[in-house]
């Protein structure tokens, strides 16, 4: 039973913390590069902008969905007991469906829809697996 809720909170710790990062960055991309007469709580007034962006606009959500993802998955690796970096690609999943749907609600240019998609969630997991599998394993030494 032990193991079993070890697991489960790698995955709701992993995407807890993987969603604080992702949120903290997108919010400093808006300030960093505000979206002149567009609030960006407003949904569909973003929906309506997004394609028409530069871009500039698109650093910081790349970067969100990417080092939330990488963060998220670091931590549900250390924190799963066991399949460790099953759990850390499972946080790229999950990411990965939230980065679908984002997409779809909020379209953008083509190229920033297939760079976010293929890049951002499932090779950010596997980085952030392997990267703490590393380091772990050089504590151990």
């Amino acid at each position: 039973m032990k193991i079993i809720l070890k697991n489960i909170s790698a995955v709701i710790l992993g995407w807890v913390v993987g969603s604080f990062i992702n949120m903290s960055l997108v919010q400093v991309g808006n300030s960093v590069y505000p979206i002149k007469g567009i609030d960006p709580n407003d949904m569909q007034a973003l929906a309506e902008i997004m394609p028409t962006l530069d871009t500039q606009h698109f650093i910081f959500p790349f970067l969100a969905h990417a080092l939330g993802t990488l963060v998220g998955a670091m931590v549900a690796y250390v924190i799963a007991h066991n399949h460790k970096m099953k759990f850390a690609l499972s946080i790229g999943g999950f990411f990965l469906l939230g980065g679908i749907a984002v997409n779809y609600m909020l379209t953008g240019p083509a190229w920033f829809t297939v760079l976010d998609i293929v890049a951002a969630y499932l090779p950010m997991a596997w980085v952030g697996g392997n990267l703490m599998g590393r380091l772990l394993k050089k504590e151990t030494k």
